[in-house]
């Protein structure tokens, strides 16, 4: 293992961050004799962040503490075009309308993992937005100015355009200008904000060379970019992905419990990987943690589940699912926590169907998936197998507090209520 002079990097490396930079040496010298600014970016094109989103955010959070400043770019501008990288298609228009309200919706859980303080602190974190100056320039002077520093064979060689045009899937000219918009971004940061590196993940690498190159290019300075390595599970699953959709972390999109199910369900073998990773933990109580075995290594995930909770919900928020799950889980409660839907209590006396009811409480995403489900033996309704994919759930089967308890498998339940 490495020993580096910077407290950055030595975190990052410690912690499983670090998977390509441009230059090690040079960057780690200037971290360690500098106070420097860092940008990661996000395209609003949507309201929420998701887990797979949090790497570069936590990297910032750790930057932050090493007493250097964090400089979080939305795409404002770039969310309208797409980014090649990784995708099969060219994404959906925008209005800018919707990407004003995404960006507003996006500095909730940014703001959970950087400081953004006053505005006058020497390290206090600094949202953009590209808009504010890729929307001034003139297209013609653009590609004059700063297009001429790109060629075309080093973008059609990098690794994201190359995918796409292997699998033979379109790549719009609209995209195709993404990297040039980005590396322009770079190019204005160090300008405006002597900003100096880049953090990302290792999906992003072509468009960082692509401003640490212009950079150089044009303003004569050396630039930085550090990428980290793309996350899987064990068994080869995206991170940020369930069968029931994307792991949100906006609390309106996902609330806390789902949130805090989602790590308590993490698989074996990742918990000490994600521990360093999505918790601020010491180091000495993770190595602890992930050396647990067995039936152990539930407590593990117990503090796994918190913690990251804890970050992005807060300490209530964490603690009020902690105490949920184990009152599902352990006593076998209907827990007042627990997702729940409300129904009529005409529909309920009438029937409704348990494949639908399954669908709408967001335990299963079809009909197809709750059939297989009730199949496989994994449903149960109050704690008892449901045998038929055909049932009706009626008024009689509320329990004792008005609630019927909906379980998929041992770790995934919700409560049907009826409307008061």
């Amino acid at each position: 293992m490495t020993h580096y002079k910077s407290d950055f990097l030595n975190i990052m490396q410690e912690r499983g961050f670090i998977y390509q930079c441009t230059d090690f040496d040079a960057l780690d010298q200037l971290l360690a004799t500098e106070r420097v600014t860092a940008y990661t970016g996000v395209d609003p094109t949507g309201a929420s962040m998701h887990v797979g989103h949090m790497i570069p955010s936590l990297m910032m959070h750790w930057f932050q503490k090493c007493g250097h400043r964090p400089l979080i770019l939305v795409g404002g501008t770039t969310a309208k075009i797409g980014d090649p990288t990784g995708k099969d298609e060219s994404r959906k228009a925008l209005t800018a309308e919707t990407v004003d309200a995404n960006i507003q919706s996006l500095k909730k859980p940014f703001s959970k993992l950087v400081n953004f303080g006053d505005g006058t602190g020497d390290n206090d974190a600094i949202l953009v937005n590209n808009a504010d100056w890729l929307e001034k320039i003139g297209y013609t002077d653009f590609l004059r100015d700063y297009g001429r520093h790109f060629t075309i064979n080093r973008m059609i060689g990098m690794e994201s355009v190359k995918q796409r045009l292997d699998r033979e899937s379109p790549l719009t000219f609209l995209e195709f200008n993404y990297m040039i918009m980005q590396g322009y971004d770079f190019l204005h940061l160090a300008r405006e904000y002597d900003c100096r590196f880049q953090l990302s993940g290792s999906d992003q690498w072509g468009n960082v060379i692509q401003g640490v190159e212009l950079g150089r290019r044009v303003l004569k300075k050396e630039l930085f970019g550090l990428t980290a390595p793309l996350l899987t599970t064990s068994s080869g699953k995206k991170m940020g992905k369930t069968e029931g959709g994307a792991v949100w972390l906006n609390d309106d999109m996902l609330p806390p419990y789902d949130y805090y199910q989602y790590w308590r369900n993490t698989e074996d073998g990742d918990v000490e990987k994600f521990l360093k990773l999505f918790t601020t933990l010491p180091m000495d109580e993770i190595a602890k943690l992930g050396a647990l075995k067995g039936a152990e290594i539930n407590e593990a995930k117990k503090i796994l589940a918190f913690e990251t909770t804890k970050m992005i919900h807060g300490a209530e928020a964490a603690e009020l699912s902690a105490k949920t799950a184990a009152e599902a889980f352990e006593q076998g409660m209907n827990a007042a926590g627990l997702p729940s839907i409300t129904v009529s209590k005409s529909d309920l006396e009438a029937g409704i169907s348990i494949l639908q009811l399954y669908r709408e409480t967001g335990l299963v995403a079809s009909g197809g998936e709750a059939k297989r489900l009730i199949k496989g033996g994994g449903a149960r309704m109050n704690d008892e197998k449901v045998n038929s994919e055909g049932a009706m759930v009626t008024i009689s089967d509320l329990g004792a507090d008005d609630a019927i308890k909906l379980s998929a498998g041992k770790k995934k339940h919700a409560l049907v209520k009826i409307e008061a």
